[in-house]
């Protein structure tokens, strides 16, 4: 089954709960949730637009089986979160996220959204359907899969770089390159410099912490942790030579030598 539940971000930091843990334990309320259930999650004001996509991992949790988050919840909202822990709660993993003009209520009511979601109901085909199109979350324009195809020069034979789920967030990218720009840090390319308007605002980010060093409790800094890096780079700095993966000051190093 399929849902969209609205979410209210003026009284909670999903953002927050999500990079942090990967899921939110929710409260279930009178609806008949099931394991494997496909969750979209509407945001309401400022953002009025579905921005998470998730799956029901478990159901009715009791109040000490949930994850506590109290420090998700916004100051003048504290009341409620007291108020929410009677009851059963489910445990909703993060699939992807995104950001997209596609995912506001406009664009979703001319594609079978019927008005803006008040409470939990189900999704039909249609509107699934358009919502999972902007749902796979790949960068820009749909370029950067789960996993770049690299091709050795030598002998031609096709190599596959894992790319984890910090780099793959369109959320993450646009705060990244809000910070950064499009330019690639590591040799310098500024794709709309030199291919013009289609370069406009074309690029990688690249996590710069490996994923052996994060723990459950990790939650991603947009300003130390993620680069713009152009296509190249981000398949070398993803490639092992040896078992090991180069730094970006290693790589910034081969380019300048």
């Amino acid at each position: 089954m399929d849902w969209i539940i609205p979410a209210n971000n003026k009284k909670y930091d999903h953002a927050g709960a999500f990079a942090k843990w990967g899921y939110i334990d929710w409260k279930q309320g009178k609806y008949k949730y099931q394991v494997g259930d496909i969750i979209y999650i509407y945001c309401t004001e400022p953002y009025k637009k579905v921005m998470y996509k998730a799956v029901v991992d478990k159901i009715n949790l009791s109040q000490n089986e949930r994850t506590d988050d109290y420090s998700f919840w916004n100051d003048d909202a504290k009341n409620e979160y007291y108020a929410s822990l009677n009851g059963k709660f489910m445990r909703v993993k993060l699939v992807e996220q995104a950001d997209r003009v596609e995912l506001g209520f406009d664009e979703l009511k001319r594609n079978g959204l019927n008005g803006a979601p008040q409470g939990a109901f189900k999704v039909g085909a249609e509107l699934k359907a358009y919502m999972d199109k902007y749902l796979i979350d790949t960068y820009s324009d749909g370029f950067f899969p789960e996993s770049i195809e690299d091709y050795s020069c030598a002998e031609g034979v096709k190599v596959r770089v894992n790319v984890n789920r910090y780099e793959r967030s369109s959320i993450a990218r646009r705060r990244c390159i809000e910070l950064n720009g499009c330019k690639c840090c590591i040799c310098g390319i500024d794709f709309e410099k030199v291919y013009g308007e289609v370069g406009k605002g074309f690029i990688h980010v690249h996590h710069i912490i490996p994923i052996s060093e994060i723990n459950e409790n990790y939650i991603v800094n947009y300003k130390k942790d993620l680069i713009p890096v152009c296509p190249n780079c981000h398949a070398m700095l993803h490639r092992k030579v040896n078992g090991k993966t180069l730094s970006v000051e290693e790589l910034k190093a081969i380019i300048n030598r």
